[in-house]
């Protein structure tokens, strides 16, 4: 345990420090199909978040209502658009959490950099991701606490 690690770990012992430290020289352990799932979803993703997807899916509810008198108002219509918006969405979660998980964690990558760069910062909150609900519910009770003392101190002025 390094120096630094030994002064803040009596202050915070619920607080796990985990470091990850990944060498120039390590071939990446992504597998070609997930890599490959990654570009399909963010293209998909990409694709179906532009304005020309929105004018394109308006479009089509725009068709279908018209095409209702042609077939009576029919279960059969009804049920044409109900399947294809329940496919697309099924599809779309997917796509869409894929991406989300990886600015999730690009941005977790980002922030660890920043809290290490910083002079002052406490670096036991690199990886704070990690924690427990039940060590994150301690940490938010702390930085309550200390909030609460700030305005205290405020008020008195």
């Amino acid at each position: 345990m390094s120096i630094e690690n030994e002064k803040l770990t009596p202050r915070h012992p619920h607080v796990k420090i985990v470091r990850h430290i990944v060498p120039v020289d390590v071939e990446p352990i992504t597998k070609p199909s997930k890599d490959s799932f990654h570009r399909i979803s963010m293209i998909v993703s990409t694709k179906l978040g532009s304005p020309i997807a929105f004018l394109l899916a308006v479009l089509l509810i725009v068709v279908w209502i018209l095409t209702g008198p042609l077939f009576h108002f029919s279960d059969t219509w009804q049920l044409v658009i109900n399947t294809t918006t329940t496919i697309v969405t099924f599809l779309m979660v997917f796509a869409i959490q894929n991406t989300q998980n990886r600015d999730a964690r690009a941005m977790q990558l980002k922030l660890n950099e920043l809290i290490k760069g910083s002079r002052g910062a406490r670096t036991e909150f690199v990886d704070i991701e990690d924690l427990t609900d039940t060590e994150l519910d301690v940490m938010q009770a702390q930085f309550k606490e200390l909030h609460d003392q700030i305005l205290e101190k405020k008020a008195k002025l």
